[in-house]
């Protein structure tokens, strides 16, 4: 029953999301993609696993290296859209794609298909990304992220929709 409700709401988001800045057909595509991997966990726990390995792989990372980036750079490489090949998360935040950094007046909305960073004061950087899935109004945001938990860690076990305060989404860019 759980995988049933799952799987329609996957299908729901899929069908009814509109990104704040446009509905293209590469838009649809990557968030189709990404959204296809909600529930891909680790093998063991440890950053590893088939399909974990496939994303590491897509920035040359070797398995057992943190992978929320790489789960970024995957997902674009199957689009065919061009983006960052890194799997250092910071990589993702230039300053000609950054589109929103919390505290600024000059942002742009974020929309489906962004990229968030989240800020770690003890590692004094972004030190976790993945998509925007949806910014409603109010104070959360639907995303969809890799290495991540239920609790939201920056070292989880999967790929999960989340639903994250905006006050947590340190910066913003944007690739489509």
């Amino acid at each position: 029953m759980a995988k049933i409700k799952t799987y329609l709401l996957n299908l729901l988001f899929i069908s009814c999301s509109v990104g704040i800045h446009g509905q293209n057909s590469k838009l649809v595509e990557v968030q189709k993609i990404y959204s296809s991997q909600i529930g891909v966990l680790e093998l063991t726990g440890h950053n590893d696993g088939k399909q974990v390995e496939e994303f590491l792989a897509s920035c040359s990372l070797k398995k057992g290296q943190p992978w929320c980036a790489a789960f970024l750079c995957w997902t674009f490489k199957k689009a065919k859209i061009k983006a960052v090949v890194s799997g250092y998360s910071p990589s993702w935040f230039s300053a000609g794609k950054t589109i929103y950094t919390r505290g600024s007046k000059k942002n742009s909305v974020p929309g489906t298909a962004d990229i968030f960073g989240i800020w770690f004061a003890n590692k004094q950087r972004i030190a976790h990304v993945g998509f925007i899935d949806s910014w409603p109004p109010g104070s959360f945001a639907i995303t969809v992220e890799g290495n991540t938990n239920e609790a939201g860690s920056r070292e989880g076990d999967g790929v999960y929709r989340k639903r994250r305060l905006k006050t947590q989404l340190y910066k913003i860019s944007r690739y489509l």
